[in-house]
């Protein structure tokens, strides 16, 4: 498997390279040069455990390493000393769909299942090169506490993580500002996700201080993510389609369109998904997109803080994988096109194109959340976040009762605490280990949200300036 660039400045690029790269030098994402096809291999990973379904799917997109050896990733990675939920990804029948629960990892949230690979991934690689990487990533929420537990400890490593100052809820700050490792660094940017994750392309792009400091990523511009959450979509095929012999539709609260990117991988590659269902919130720049065929990015002014605040997102940055493959891989028009968006310059496509790819979209607003957690857990007894929230509600709009729903959880109701009491009025219980955690000592440097100051930090930390 090689892997080229979606503006094709890259072409013919092992795995252990855009792993460690993270974005392409040309400023474009990376992608595999075809989907290998999954179609043949779906029977015989009826009943296995989640480690050995990750294993085949994984073996599919990397050639580098030795059964053995992706074998032993894989296995450290999805076991209960890190995961707690049973089997790893349980699957569970609420009403009249189904909920995929991704929330049993270090952090509470659908990240870890990416991340935590990533990191064992990102050891036997650096490792095997001898090399050195500081990881530059953004975060509007949960990646950066999942990037940063899964890089702990890892000597070959090290973090840099921009996250929206005030943007968080207290919990999700506190997950990340109160590391205190010497390996570990907290830019807190006076601005939004957009402006945060801006930045982060900025510095991949410039080649020169990308080699000199040794800059990888782990924002789900690298495909290591999203390789890593197409595994999932194949596992909720095995436990709710399979059994049932049919195909399956899944709903997917996103704003950067990395999650429901998986997806659309797993989708091309044969499994059986009829329809993916794109749930936003306010900031709807996506369901805007699937309903209208327009792609208006917004203004920074323009982006909405929500109760489900890793969705606010203006500009999905993983979107331009997706509209590589919708022109039929032409890297010279995307290129074009992704250099040219602005709030005043839309991406426009024919809605009919849009129609034959299964997507569906909706948007959830603050009233739909609440009601949504009320209703959940009034019926079923369940506490769910906002963002799964925002999932359940667009569900709602386009359940069909001959094809089973299944909805992704993203993060476990303790993260958006307040939110929850609001709509229930029932503090959401925590898992042991996460008591107080708002009360800890916090470890950030609070910055202006230009690529000139995190470029100057970064020099600084590694005694360049």
């Amino acid at each position: 498997m090689k892997y080229v660039s979606t503006r094709g400045g890259l072409a013919g690029a092992s795995f252990a390279n855009v792993l460690l790269d993270g974005l392409a030098p040309d400023g474009g994402l990376v992608i595999p040069e075809s989907y290998p096809s999954i179609e043949s291999a779906l029977g015989g990973l009826v009943g296995a455990d989640y480690p050995e379904v990750a294993f085949g799917v994984l073996r599919m997109f990397i050639d580098e390493m030795s059964d053995a050896d992706l074998r032993a990733v894989v296995n450290d990675t999805y076991r209960p000393g890190i995961f707690t939920g049973e089997g790893v990804i349980p699957v569970e029948r609420i009403g009249d769909r189904w909920l995929m629960g991704l929330s049993s990892g270090p952090t509470l949230a659908f990240k870890d299942v990416a991340m935590q690979l990533l990191g064992r991934l990102f050891d036997f690689e650096l490792t095997r090169q001898d090399r050195q990487i500081m990881v530059l990533g953004a975060t509007s929420g949960d990646t950066g506490s999942a990037a940063e537990q899964a890089m702990i400890g890892r000597s070959r490593v090290s973090v840099v993580m921009l996250s929206p100052y005030g943007k968080m809820t207290p919990f999700q700050a506190a997950q990340m500002y109160s590391i205190d490792e010497a390996n570990i660094v907290n830019l807190a940017v006076e601005g939004v996700f957009d402006e945060c994750q801006d930045i982060v392309k900025a510095l991949n792009a410039d080649a020169q201080f990308k080699a000199a400091h040794n800059i990888g990523a782990v924002n789900s511009i690298n495909w290591g993510r999203v390789l890593a959450q197409i595994v999932y979509y194949v596992w909720a095929w095995l436990r709710v389609g399979a059994t049932a012999d049919t195909e399956i539709d899944v709903t997917v609260p996103t704003g950067n369109f990395g999650n429901v990117f998986a997806g659309w991988v797993a989708k091309k590659m044969g499994v059986p998904i009829r329809r993916l269902v794109v749930a936003c919130n306010e900031n709807n720049v996506l369901d805007e997109f699937f309903t209208t065929g327009r792609y208006v990015v917004r203004a920074t002014e323009d982006v909405v803080t929500t109760s489900s605040p890793s969705m606010d997102i203006a500009k999905a940055s993983n979107f331009e994988r997706f509209i590589f493959d919708l022109l039929d891989r032409d890297a010279e028009t995307t290129a074009s096109v992704f250099s040219g968006l602005s709030p005043d310059a839309p991406y426009v496509v024919d809605p009919d194109v849009l129609a034959g790819t299964g997507f569906v979209s909706g948007t959830s607003t603050e009233a739909d959340r609440m009601a949504t957690i009320a209703g959940v857990y009034t019926d079923h007894g369940r506490l769910i976040d906002t963002h799964t929230a925002d999932g359940w509600h667009v569900a709602s709009q386009h359940i069909d009762h001959g094809v089973p729903m299944v909805c992704l959880e993203t993060a476990l109701p303790a993260k958006f605490s307040a939110a929850i009491e609001r709509a229930t009025g029932v503090v959401p219980p925590r898992p042991p280990g996460f008591e107080g955690i708002e009360d800890r000592p916090q470890h950030f440097t609070v910055i202006p949200p230009t690529t000139g100051a995190v470029r100057s930090h970064i020099e600084a930390l590694n005694g360049t300036a």
